[in-house]
């Protein structure tokens, strides 16, 4: 499969990673692409997701969360992988959706400065202030797809909104 990451040299790279990289973490990618397009700024992050098994390396997100997604304008069209080691050379920030993708992705650091690199998506909540995680929707019903997408935009563009702040881009 072609490495994503060879296509650019940004100035920031994000990882957004959940647990098969089908439902939330491609959502997180294409909403945090489409709010940094929003906002003049697609150029200078790369944006890429992964999941912590490889059960669906090489799959289009979930046909849900694609047609839940196209009702807000979004187009989750990226392609599954596993997440590697080597991801924590090539991202500054490394974002999961939950505490067991905290830890199995902190399991993979090798140092403290891999380690620091990971954070929860629920830490760039602005308006859902206080939620624990971002609730994995694959066994549920359209409302727990809606949720992840309100999380998600919620995250993303209060993500977007630090890195200005804080001059990163």
């Amino acid at each position: 499969m072609e490495d994503k990451f060879e296509k650019k040299s940004p100035l920031f790279s994000i990882l957004f990673v959940c647990l098969g990289n089908i439902c939330r973490s491609p959502a997180a990618e294409g909403i945090m692409k489409y709010q940094l397009e929003l906002n003049g700024l697609a150029d200078k992050v790369f944006v890429d997701s992964a999941g912590i098994g490889s059960w669906h390396v090489g799959d289009l997100p979930d046909a849900r969360m694609r047609i839940h997604g196209s009702r807000r304008g979004y187009d989750f069209t990226s392609r599954a992988r596993q997440i590697r080691r080597t991801d924590f050379d090539r991202f500054n920030l490394i974002i999961v959706m939950d505490s067991d993708n905290y830890e199995d992705v902190c399991s993979l650091a090798r140092n403290e400065d891999d380690r620091a690199k990971v954070h929860m998506m629920t830490e760039y909540l602005n308006r859902y202030k206080g939620r624990h995680s971002v609730p994995d929707p694959y066994y549920g019903g359209d409302a727990g797809f809606e949720l992840v997408l309100d999380l998600l935009e919620d995250g993303c563009a209060n993500l977007v909104r630090l890195l200005q702040k804080s001059h990163i881009v």
